[in-house]
């Protein structure tokens, strides 16, 4: 099947590697770029513990001078990926939910306590979920750091588009509601909505096969756990007939 895969880098690679392996023909169409902080001093005074929702954060974190100290708190993080990024960067006491930024809130709530000082999320510029404000309902003192900004992708590379025009594109993997709204956007504006409709894909969750809905592709598949595993089992299963 030739894929296309939406993530940035070097995430984007990464998937593209174990695509190929699959059998696959993989095109790399980053729809996002990741900036990540330029080494800044991240306060960690009353912290008492740290909250990381993607790979970014804790990337950025790592180059931060303030690494060394933050490797001595807990560490709450979304998915299995995180967690092994928190690993590789030296962290020990990571804490894992399983799915969603929203699954960590009763997680936290469960091994924190309000009173013993603030928590701290290490965020992108544009979050999918408010942790600030559901922890807040339950008392939580909550500061966000942006340690990591996205730029969008403002037009459709053009053999991305030319695959999508002739028909020999097949599927798209989509990882975040993010890319998948910049994906709907960027092939509106290109005059390729019909094409892209006729597309397959592989969707992390609801929520990001729900940022297709101004195309309302028939044929969308979606993770029953949203992790990388899972979006990649997608591909081994048989495909639905399309409406």
């Amino acid at each position: 099947m030739h894929l296309l895969v939406t993530r940035p880098e070097p995430d984007a690679t990464e998937m593209k590697t174990r695509l190929e392996a699959m059998g696959h023909r993989v095109t790399v169409c980053p729809l996002l770029a990741i900036d990540l902080a330029p080494g800044a001093p991240i306060r960690l005074d009353g912290v008492q513990a740290l909250i990381a929702t993607s790979r970014n954060a804790i990337r950025s974190l790592a180059r931060s001078t303030a690494i060394g100290q933050a490797r001595t708190l807990p560490l709450f993080v979304v998915g299995a990926a995180t967690a092994a990024e928190a690993r590789v960067a030296g962290f020990t006491r990571i804490i894992e939910g399983p799915a969603s930024a929203r699954d960590l809130v009763p997680l936290i709530a469960g091994k924190a306590a309000p009173g013993k000082g603030a928590l701290l999320h290490l965020a992108g510029d544009t979050l999918a979920y408010d942790l600030k404000a559901a922890l807040g309902t339950a008392g939580f003192e909550v500061r966000e750091e942006i340690v990591y900004r996205a730029r969008t992708l403002e037009k459709l590379e053009s053999g991305v588009a030319d695959a999508i025009r002739t028909g020999s594109l097949e599927g798209v993997i989509l990882m975040s509601p993010r890319t998948a709204s910049v994906f709907a956007g960027l092939v509106t504006d290109a005059g390729l909505a019909d094409g892209a409709r006729k597309l397959g894909y592989f969707c992390l969750s609801e929520t990001v096969a729900e940022a297709l809905n101004s195309l309302a592709p028939p044929r969308v598949r979606i993770a029953p756990r949203p992790n990388t595993e899972e979006v990649l089992a997608l591909l081994t299963q048989p495909a639905p007939e399309s409406n």
